[in-house]
């Protein structure tokens, strides 16, 4: 016999997608029950202690305003972003370009004659005008500018928000990102870890009457005629729980959600864009600390011009503006390096080597200056980006009641956590209203 509860609504992965949709459910009314395999809250975006150091294992950086904010004023959440200034650099030839005053039209100037003629065509994106989609970035630029550099900054642009390289990415998604989107124009940094913002939310969603269960995995998705009806639950390695829920929502991406649902109930199409449409995009993130401060002046994110194997395209100075993360006395940084190719295979540890080279070239003593606290290759089943962006699915599925949130779902263009959050709403806005329809029909029908 297996022990039956009943929830509103089931929220499937605690990352930053998932999260974002429970405190949007519990918010509305919905009894809520948030669940995750793993112990800790965030799932890509988590946090971990490490030697002492609060280490994100892979998102950083959190935007406020727009919609990942109104999720936090919806539950009654607390929101502690800090915001360094200036937010984001550039490092060109070993020397730190602030591009406050002028943006990127600024940094062009600096590099290429042809500045004008790129600038010229963000200007275009602006009014709607973009390419057709099958272009890549670095296509598009090479048709207007050679600069290496300048193509150095645009691949670290393109690895460091999508985790992609910039002949990966289509010119679409990305001036759509740049031009139409958040772009990463303010964001901070959380004093616990990337993790703070998970776990505001989850206390917000127990606050208001749901439930949050971590190490407690999905075995599977029941669906009757058609509609998700219950989840099967394995609770802290224990007997298995049979949540029936009038709403469904996975964080775990379209292709694992196969496994829970099965082929048939989904439907060929919808199997077959997950393996065809789906494209998931790895980084390589360096945790690190030092008692040296390696980026004197500079709080935020620097991303790189040149490097020596062009990997490198990042690095975030996360103790200037949040001391908290770290023990007395040291620095903490994270850097990201991005592998070629990002969407297909690799050899990890010659990438791993690579980037560490490149941090050496940047770094001269880097060896001996820092203390390394991990090195995680975010790839296959664990990617820095369940797909590319580009190359998303929609949050509906083809059974009723179930929905997708997060980095495989989200809107065309879009990136960062504030993505994440983008498709929170989106789904749940969509269940709420199924759900009313639900009650509507059901209350007609009992008169």
């Amino acid at each position: 016999m297996t022990n039956t509860q009943k929830f509103d609504a089931i929220v499937i992965g605690a990352g930053a997608g998932g999260c974002h949709a429970a405190a949007r459910l519990a918010a509305a009314g919905q009894h809520t029950l948030l669940i995750d395999d793993h112990d800790y809250l965030g799932g890509r975006a988590g946090t971990e202690i490490i030697d002492g150091h609060r280490v994100n294992i892979g998102a950083i950086a959190l935007e406020p305003g727009g919609t990942f904010e109104e999720t936090f004023q919806l539950c009654g959440a607390t929101l502690d972003i800090r915001e360094p200034d200036p937010a984001a650099v550039f490092y060109i030839d070993r020397k730190v370009v602030d591009v406050r005053k002028g943006g990127l039209g600024f940094l062009l100037n600096g590099l290429t004659k042809q500045a004008s003629r790129v600038l010229d065509q963000f200007a275009k994106a602006r009014t709607g005008n973009l390419p057709d989609g099958r272009e890549s970035t670095e296509d598009w630029l090479r048709r207007y500018t050679k600069n290496e550099t300048a193509h150095a900054v645009f691949r670290n642009l393109c690895a460091a928000i999508f985790a992609m390289n910039a002949d990966e990415i289509p010119a679409r998604a990305f001036l759509t990102y740049f031009t139409q989107k958040g772009a990463f124009k303010k964001f901070g940094f959380h004093p616990e870890g990337t993790m703070g913002a998970w776990t505001a939310l989850a206390a917000a969603v127990e606050r208001l009457g749901g439930e949050v269960w971590l190490s407690s995995p999905a075995e599977k998705i029941e669906v009757t005629d058609g509609r998700a009806t219950a989840v099967h639950i394995r609770r802290n390695g224990g007997e298995p729980v049979r949540i029936e829920a009038d709403t469904v929502i996975f964080n775990g991406g379209p292709r694992a959600l196969v496994g829970l649902v099965g082929e048939d109930a989904l439907g060929e199409a919808y199997v077959r864009q997950t393996r065809e449409v789906l494209k998931p995009a790895a980084n390589i993130v360096f945790n690190f600390a030092s008692r040296e401060d390696l980026m004197p002046g500079i709080p935020g994110i620097m991303t790189f011009g040149k490097t020596r194997h062009g990997r490198l395209c990042n690095m975030a100075n996360l103790t200037a503006t949040c001391p908290e993360l770290a023990p007395d006395g040291w620095h903490q940084y994270v850097a990201y390096v991005v592998p070629r190719p990002a969407l297909a295979d690799f050899d990890s540890d010659d990438e791993v080597e690579k980037g560490f080279e490149d941090l050496r070239e940047q770094f001269p003593g880097f060896d001996d200056k820092v203390k390394m606290l991990s090195v995680r290759v975010m790839r296959d089943e664990w990617p820095a980006q369940r797909t590319g962006a580009g190359y998303d699915m929609s949050v509906t599925t083809p059974v009723d009641a179930l929905w997708c949130v997060g980095d495989a779902v989200k809107e065309y263009g879009n990136g960062g956590t504030q993505a994440c959050a983008v498709s929170a709403k989106e789904a749940v806005d969509l269940a709420l209203a199924a759900s009313n329809v639900s009650r509507v029909a059901a209350e007609k029908l009992a008169t």
